[in-house]
């Protein structure tokens, strides 16, 4: 079997749980060669001559000025029954953890990005495989007209079709495992390395996974990768230097022309409208950015982020329409038991007079009987 080369980006478990969507990568996993029972199929990469690095597992290519090129990835079914590979192409971007993502993502573009990634690479959205085939799978590449500085960056992902029958059941959630394959693909027009640089963007509250958050907004609007990046934050309120939130994160990453929305959690604590201070130092190596910024919760955000906290006990007024129906409820207890109480009382009256009457008969008859023995005897 031919042995899969994932040294980089590697080999990705797609699972949704729940039926939404949660992407794990593993950027520095090696692959085994039974890993086409989890995928489906292998491949092979066939590096061109302008591959700038070998012995790697993902194509770094030095490319010129309005260039065309035909890259091939050789795809191999091994299994008796035909599939279908989905195709992806995707630019790389920066998750809130710091992790750069070469797979689909709903993460958006920066806006330093000049050059996208998708309308620079082209190729098939899928490759159908008989049984047993093996098949080369061409993508385009047409570098832009202009002159591009540093690192244009993004992945090829290979993933086989109608994963969604493959569901397992842990702790009580269903979850459909999805597995692909992510192939990191770098262009560059030259050798020289260019230093990131971070913008900030903007501080906000929000929330991550429904729990009251704010947010660090800042991008790298250089064409190169940051690596060893290391961030902390500090929230107070305006005009108190007592720190409410904090966070501190080492061994983050991030794309090149990316931004990160990097979370601070509030603690579990309610939001409370008011003017707020960030104070945040990003450092890597020797490059350092401190940025000290103002931002305001308003009542309303604190409002609508406090009631969608599931960590929170909500604090609701008098429910009214409740109140009622329970009340209807009491009410209509006590007037069936003391239906059930007042039926009884005058059956047992009537039974009571019943009794009574049938005494009455009874001593009259006797009375009567007496009478007539009486009488028969004075005869």
């Amino acid at each position: 079997m031919m042995k899969k080369i994932l040294k980089t980006i590697g080999i990705i478990p797609l699972m949704i749980v729940l039926l939404l969507p949660s992407f794990f990568l593993a950027p520095l996993a090696h692959a085994e060669d039974d890993i086409a029972g989890a995928t489906g199929f292998t491949y092979s990469l066939n590096f061109p001559d302008n591959q700038m690095e070998n012995n790697i597992g993902y194509y770094k290519l030095k490319m010129s000025q309005g260039q065309e090129q035909t890259l091939n990835i050789t795809v191999s079914n091994p299994s008796t029954e035909k599939l279908t590979i989905d195709v992806g192409l995707n630019g790389a971007v920066t998750n809130q953890n710091g992790v750069i993502e070469y797979g689909d993502s709903d993460i958006e573009n920066d806006v330093s990005l000049k050059f996208d990634f998708e309308d620079i690479v082209s190729g098939p959205e899928s490759i159908d495989l008989e049984a047993g085939e093996t098949k080369n799978l061409e993508l385009k590449i047409k570098m832009p007209e202009t002159s591009t500085e540093g690192v244009i960056a993004g992945g090829i992902q290979l993933m086989k079709a109608d994963q969604e029958n493959n569901v397992s059941e842990e702790g009580g959630s269903r979850i459909i495992n999805q597995y692909a394959y992510v192939i990191g693909l770098l262009l560059q027009e030259s050798e020289e390395e260019l230093s990131p640089d971070l913008n900030l963007n903007s501080v906000f509250a929000g929330q991550n996974n429904y729990r009251n958050t704010i947010f660090v907004d800042f991008s790298n609007v250089i064409p190169a990768f940051l690596n060893d990046m290391t961030v902390e934050t500090q929230i107070n309120a305006k005009g108190n230097d007592a720190v409410l939130y904090e966070r501190k994160q080492t061994a983050m990453r991030m794309a090149p022309n990316s931004f990160i929305q990097f979370p601070v959690s509030m603690n579990g604590e309610r939001m409370v409208s008011g003017t707020y201070v960030a104070n945040i130092l990003v450092t890597s190596g020797d490059q350092r950015w401190a940025w000290t910024e103002e931002f305001e919760i308003t009542q309303d955000d604190a409002d609508k982020f406090n009631e969608r906290d599931v960590g929170l006990v909500q604090e609701k007024g008098l429910n009214w329409q409740l109140i009622a129906l329970l009340v209807g409820t009491v009410i209509l207890l006590i007037g069936i038991v003391f239906g059930i109480m007042t039926y009884l009382r005058k059956k047992k009256q009537q039974k009571e007079l019943e009794e009574k009457k049938a005494r009455k008969k009874k001593k009259a008859s006797q009375n009567n009987s007496s009478n007539e023995k009486k009488q028969a005897m004075d005869e």
